[in-house]
């Protein structure tokens, strides 16, 4: 019987400088810097030596080319961005992990130009003379939304805390408290009235608030009256609550102005595509609502920002307040933002240009068509059948797989597939992938095979 081979000893590793000559490590030292490479065989060569001292170290490992592909394998992982594209196949076309909304080419375009030469993000080009980011998008926000005013931050969080700490700073605010809601990621109303130094008045109860409720809580140190659109979560059965119309009445009647958090921040009426019925900015500023607050980056469908839309004086105090402008937006959300808001002045062209809407309003015919073309390279990634037209893969009892197992495998692909586990199986779901990504969605399911 023969014997077992001796391990390699820490002495028997190739030096650093005899490998960097080695004509192995030459597609490296060209592809990547000599500082890159070297610094990745450092880390090779420690491992190797952590291996020796635990007598797990085989000869074979010390070639140079055994060693050169290590590091090359490090390289490719130390260059790889932690920020990817994925196929979002979790049919959630808003999806908070994945970024949100996609926004459309004319968008993208806008973005590139900003990127690669000098704009005039705050220089006024009639005057020549200092000008405000603000002015970029505010005159299409006004045309929009049919406000007075409008100014824009980093996200609809911190339009609310900027909104909330200029107008109720140690003052108290009245909200119902069926709206006192967690959007996500622990985010909640009662903790960012807090950081914003307002005093939090709940009225009501969960499912029903009255006209009555907010006047009993109306005293000195009231500093607003706010509204909330609990677009999250609904409460069904016995309800009531007041609309924005009765409680402006209110505001206008005791001097307090009446704000509003819109959330989803939809600019269109969106029942004309068949879709659920939300509040349009719109309708809220036409009802008599002071300031409106709502997001750029959900039914709206541009990038990550908090607008602030409403009565010119309100946001003149806002915009002087100092966190203005820790809380400011760059030049690429500006040219996104005012690139998306364009597209709103030809609604009817609106379906087909801005991205989140055009996947919102994909027929089902239409998925179900993506799917079946799908579904055969599907079938020979998992090696099994498929039960339906959609793409549904449930745990193969001969096999064992396991659901997280694939699921993990997929997310572990060149542009890494995400989908969702539920009711047993693991469901990828094709209204968010675009037909134009079909061929290379196609080609890298041979990877699983590996």
């Amino acid at each position: 019987m023969p014997s077992e081979p001796t391990p390699a000893r820490a002495a028997d590793i190739p030096s650093l400088d005899l490998l960097l000559n080695e004509a192995d490590f030459a597609p490296a030292l060209m592809h990547y810097s000599r500082t890159q490479v070297t610094t990745a065989l450092r880390e090779a060569l420690a491992a190797l030596r952590r291996q020796a001292a635990l007598g797990e170290l085989g000869h074979h490992a010390l070639t140079a080319g055994s060693i050169a592909e290590s590091v090359d394998a490090r390289l490719q992982q130390q260059m790889r961005p932690r920020l990817r594209s994925v196929y979002n196949l979790t049919g959630t076309v808003l999806h908070t992990n994945l970024g949100r909304a996609l926004l459309p080419t004319e968008v993208q375009e806008a973005v590139v130009r900003a990127l690669s030469a000098p704009v005039n993000l705050e220089y006024d080009l009639s005057s020549g003379g200092r000008g405000d980011r603000d002015d970029v998008v505010e005159p299409l926000l006004r045309h929009l939304t049919g406000a007075e005013a409008a100014t824009v931050v980093n996200n609809n969080a911190a339009a609310i805390l900027l909104m909330l700490n200029t107008l109720a700073n140690r003052r108290e605010v009245v909200v119902s408290r069926g709206e006192l809601v967690e959007i996500g990621g622990a985010f909640r109303i009662p903790d960012v009235m807090r950081s914003a130094g307002s005093k939090l008045v709940e009225v009501g109860t969960t499912n029903c608030t009255h006209a009555s409720d907010y006047t009993g809580a109306l005293n000195t140190r009231t500093a607003l009256l706010m509204k909330v659109h609990t677009s999250n979560y609904v409460i069904t059965g016995y309800t009531a609550s007041v609309g924005i119309a009765e409680l402006a009445q209110q505001g206008r009647a005791h001097g307090v102005p009446v704000v509003v958090d819109l959330g989803s921040g939809s600019l269109v009426d969106l029942t004309q595509w068949g879709l659920p019925k939300e509040p349009t900015v719109r309708e809220a500023i036409a009802a008599g609502a002071d300031l409106v607050a709502f997001s750029g980056d959900k039914l709206l469908g541009g990038p990550q920002a908090g607008i602030i839309v409403g009565r010119a004086d309100l946001i003149a105090r806002i915009k002087k307040n100092p966190l203005k402008r820790a809380l400011r937006i760059g030049k690429l959300t500006l040219a996104a933002l005012e690139a998306v808001l364009g597209l709103y002045r030809a609604p009817e062209l609106l379906a087909g240009k801005l991205t989140v809407l055009r996947l919102l309003t994909r027929s089902v015919a239409q998925i179900e068509a993506q799917a079946r073309r799908l579904m055969p390279t599907v079938q020979a990634a998992f090696g099994d059948a498929l039960p339906s037209f959609g793409l549904r893969v449930t745990q193969s009892r001969a096999r064992r797989s396991s659901l997280n197992r694939l699921e993990a495998m997929l997310r572990d692909l060149p542009r890494p597939v995400i989908g969702r586990i539920a009711d047993k199986a693991l469901w990828l779901d094709m209204r968010c992938l675009e037909v134009a990504d079909e061929a290379e969605f196609t080609a890298q399911w041979s990877a699983l095979h590996r």
